[in-house]
């Protein structure tokens, strides 16, 4: 039976797509999760946008105009549906120090040419190039402002008042401690337990009573027990709108006004992009509910919150930027379109109207709480992770400390430079030795040869004697102009000297003269996967070399000698720290399948499992040999990868058996457990399910075909196990499907690669390293959606 056919293609039933426009006149429809999402984000935006306005020094109301502008404005304009933008706490500290520079009227009137300055950044499509910024920087950043947040926020609690800088306020603190006003610090105290308490509320009644944003409970709560007890703290002063401040010409000195617009566009548009990439991973996460929901826009959603943002100045609010909190709750609660946001934004106005007596019964010392446990959770354990395993550390802890001690913008240039010195370390960070056997001297070089470096080899070679046999061996990918003319006048003067010179690759193959070691064809047999073949460098390749177990014995002494001195140091941190691998690869059996080699990962980074035909047995299906339900199960609740990934090849064996078989074939084994991928078969039979392409092609064959569809089927099977399930609801793990064509050697993403889309089952190419720029196994995932073709 052929399953993949021409007529079969032309012949089914075309399906409309979730992004296609209905037929007819468009009509507005209101979904019910869009209005009860957008309650749920409206009970936590409304004691924040408070709190912020509080922390920043601004009018309270000033808070309630920037919630309101970033749910109606941005949710309309921007080009991530589902986020949230209003006040956020990355801008406490920018606008607090604005205010107390300029005046709350100049602060609105640079909140409006920040508001410009992205629309002509948007203009000129620059969103993408944001997320090129090293997410240590903005972690860093990020964690700094939740420190200075934190420090201010506590002499609040404490019944004091905030000083003008973190220092300050980090050196008042033993004064403030000693004259502690208690009934603020019993109403923060109420607070806080509140906010750590209630999403742990066990049991069945813990869970229905969760549904309440803890935020707004903790403030409720401590607004009844302060009017209960009779407390006199200082409780919200809502102003009569008619006394509401607009603004004015900005006054003060031009460079000083500029460098807030630029610090305020810097910040409202890099926390927005990367808070639009985190809503696209939940959504995908959601599986069927997210499959109508586009992708963001990135350059239409700086263009949304520059819209955003001159609303808000003009109309006396805080500068506006996502918010990941508040977007995390509207994706969480099932919103489907920018409806529930825009809703938000509707609510919060209501809000302002007509509640301005119960806002005016909530104590400060609640709102300073809820605003420093904000500010002290920015200051994530999970980042701090994530930058320690890709060796980033340095320019973490240098922008956070940059940012509490000078100011955001100095200490982010100092991330910049900090992580430029990392970057430029890492380029020059070669290995020279140098050795005598067999009356050779034998100069080793470990690293890339770069201009950094040729001081060092200079140096090694200038103190070989003069008319010696020296061997230089060459060991690295990249050779700059600056180290081959080193390398070419020194052999030049040896050779004329009476010496002899040989220069050769890492496997031994012979150069005949200095040339970027990444010329892979210099000799005929010799390839990077030399040892993998059986054979020695200067021998011709033959087929009946016999494989035995001393070719093995001499791959693993080439092992020892030359590359074991070279991970020896990784492997010691491994083993002391335990293995703690980013993701979870699934792949086939199949020996052309190198993981390592096309995905570029060493030691410590993936938790590999492989089987025949990459499958995903369904829960309870394994009948006895539970071996992938233990390793998925151990990697996302034990090792707590971040991603799994299943990939698929070209020519698979299983598939070409699944495609051949019979049901009268006798049960053997492998037939046993073929049975787990007969879904797949079912899904590339089905009409309910279009045919899986690939970069925009159909299929070779019928083996093809099932090759993909398999892939997209077996990301469905780890959804329904439980571990995975729960992880994909918070959004801390996303899915992967991978596609690598052996004869081509390319490797093909699925579509969306966070997730499946049912009806777009689409593989695309990955472009060429060559044409994106070097991708190392350092880059943080977060960035490797620019390695992705679009």
């Amino acid at each position: 039976m052929t399953l993949c056919t021409p007529a079969r293609t032309t012949n089914r039933p075309r399906i409309q797509r979730p992004h296609s426009p209905p037929d007819g006149p468009r009509r507005f429809r209101l979904a019910g999760a869009d209005v009860s999402a957008s309650v749920a984000v409206f009970l936590i935006a409304l004691p924040l946008s408070l709190g912020i306005a509080l922390a920043t020094g601004a009018p309270l109301q000033a808070g309630l105009v920037a919630a309101a502008v970033g749910g109606l404005v941005a949710g309309r304009f921007g080009g991530s549906p589902l986020q949230v933008s209003g006040p956020a706490a990355g801008l406490t500290v920018v606008t607090a120090e604005l205010i107390q520079k300029y005046g709350w009227r100049t602060t609105c009137a640079i909140t409006v040419l920040a508001g410009l300055a992205q629309l002509a950044l948007s203009a000129l499509r620059v969103a993408r190039s944001a997320l090129a910024v090293s997410p240590a920087i903005v972690h860093g950043m990020l964690a700094g402002i939740g420190v200075t947040i934190a420090l201010a926020q506590l002499h609040i609690v404490l019944g004091g008042t905030p000083q003008s800088s973190a220092v300050d306020n980090a050196l008042g603190l033993p004064a403030q401690l000693a004259r502690a006003h208690p009934e603020a610090l019993a109403i923060s105290a109420l607070t806080v337990a509140v906010l750590l308490c209630w999403p742990r509320l066990p049991g069945r009644a813990g869970r229905l009573v969760r549904k309440a944003p803890a935020a707004l409970v903790a403030v409720a709560g401590a607004t009844a027990a302060a009017a209960f007890a009779g407390f006199a703290v200082p409780r919200v002063d809502l102003p009569s709108w008619s006394s509401h401040a607009l603004p004015g010409l900005p006054e003060g000195p031009v460079l000083g006004i500029a460098a807030g617009v630029l610090t305020i566009t810097l910040v409202t548009s890099v926390q927005s992009l990367l808070s639009a990439v985190a809503v696209d991973k939940l959504v995908a996460a959601r599986g069927d509910l997210g499959q109508t929901v586009p992708r963001s826009r990135l350059d239409r959603e700086l263009a949304g919150q520059g819209a955003a943002n001159m609303v808000s100045g003009a109309l006396g609010g805080l500068p506006v930027a996502g918010v990941a909190v508040r977007s995390v709750a509207n994706v969480s609660a099932g919103a489907v379109s920018r409806a529930s946001t825009m809703l938000h934004g509707l609510w919060i106005v209501l809000a302002a109207l007509l509640l301005v007596p119960v806002l005016d019964l909530i104590p400060l010392p609640a709102l300073a709480a809820l605003v420093m446990v904000v500010g002290i959770q920015m200051v994530s354990i999970t980042h701090i992770r994530t930058v320690t395993r890709h060796r980033e550390v340095v320019v973490y802890a240098v922008t956070l400390s940059g940012v509490v001690l000078i100011g955001i913008l100095e200490g982010v240039a100092l991330g910049i430079a900090v992580a430029i010195a990392v970057a430029l370390h890492r380029l020059a960070r070669t290995r020279i030795t140098r050795e005598e056997r067999d009356g050779r001297h034998l100069l080793r070089v470990r690293g890339q040869l770069t201009f950094l470096a040729v001081p060092r080899l200079s140096r090694a070679l200038h103190q070989l004697p003069r008319g010696s046999d020296v061997v230089v061996e060459l060991d690295g990918s990249f050779m700059d102009h600056a180290a081959y003319e080193a390398l070419s006048d020194w052999t030049a003067g040896h050779l004329a000297h009476g010496g002899t010179v040989e220069t050769t690759g890492p496997s031994g193959a012979r150069i005949a003269e200095p040339a970027p070691v990444t010329d892979s064809a210099s000799h005929p047999c010799c390839r990077p996967w030399t040892p993998w073949h059986n054979h020695q460098c200067g021998e011709e390749p033959t087929e009946t070399r016999p494989t035995t177990g001393l070719h093995l014995a001499s791959g693993i002494g080439k092992f020892q000698r030359n590359t074991a001195p070279l991970v020896r140091d990784e492997l010691a941190r491994l083993a002391r720290e335990g293995q703690r691998p980013s993701q979870l690869f699934l792949t086939c059996s199949d020996s052309r399948l190198v993981t390592s080699m096309i995905t570029s990962s060493g030691p410590g980074d993936l938790f590999t499992v492989r089987n025949v035909g990459n499958l995903v047995p369904l829960p309870g299906e394994e009948s006895g040999d539970d071996s992938v339900a233990a390793a998925i199960e151990y990697a996302v609740e034990v090792l707590r990868v971040e991603s799994i990934t299943v990939c698929g090849h070209s020519g698979c064996g299983a598939m070409q058996a699944l495609l051949g078989g019979s049901p009268d074939d006798p049960p053997t084994p492998l037939r046993r457990w073929l049975r787990h991928g007969r879904p797949s078969l079912e899904r590339m039979a089905s009409r309910r399910h279009a045919w899986a392409r690939i970069s925009g092609r159909l299929p070779a064959d019928a083996v093809e075909q099932l090759c993909l569809t398999n892939v997209v089927q077996q990301l469905e099977h780890l959804r329904a196990y439980e571990p995975v399930a729960r992880r994909l609801a918070e959004g801390t793990l996303t899915l992967h499907g991978v596609y690598f064509h052996v004869g081509e050697a390319q490797a093909y993403l699925l579509s969306g690669t966070d997730g499946v889309h049912g009806y777009d089952d689409v593989f695309t190419r990955v472009m060429p390293m060559d044409s994106l720029g070097a991708v190392t196994r350092d880059m943080p995932t977060d960035h490797l959606e620019a390695a992705r073709a679009s």
